[in-house]
């Protein structure tokens, strides 16, 4: 596997691992009992941890390889340019806003956890998503397959 697709794998495990840690919470999963908060907690803790090991293999990635082009032109180029450019925003600024949403709930301050998650897990998923989806048009839509 090479370690652009490993990203991709991780942003997309990362992206299923917050919609059942949100499923958790709101009782909707096939866990026992309806709402679970420790099930809520395993979830997003794993969802943490895969966007950690992600981020931390990105980054070694683009050090040792450095960018890498988009192969489109026209409406391609602006098509990848519109999913690029939010995403990069939104990873940026989702980054201590998951760190704030782990210490308020590690501090048992669960209201303003609640709070700030509402914000926090569309943005992480959103992310999460477009990371897999910006993966598939760089390497995976290329010239010869369309």
């Amino acid at each position: 596997m090479t370690q652009p697709t490993f990203h991709a794998v991780m942003n997309g495990t990362a992206a299923v691992l917050l919609v059942l840690g949100w499923m958790a919470i709101r009782g909707k999963g096939p866990w026992s009992g309806g709402r679970s908060e420790v099930v809520h907690k395993r979830f997003m803790l794993s969802a943490f941890g895969a966007s950690t090991v992600f981020l931390a293999s990105y980054v070694d990635y683009h050090l040792h390889q450095g960018s890498v082009p988009f192969w489109g032109e026209g409406w391609l180029r602006t098509a990848y340019l519109a999913v690029l450019v939010p995403h990069v925003i939104l990873a940026i600024v989702m980054v201590p806003m998951i760190l704030a949403v782990l210490w308020l709930a590690w501090k048992q301050r669960f209201e303003q956890h609640r709070r700030l998650a509402r914000w926090t897990l569309p943005i992480w998923l959103y992310v999460s998503v477009t990371g897999v989806v910006i993966y598939l048009m760089l390497y995976q839509l290329g010239p010869e397959s369309i």
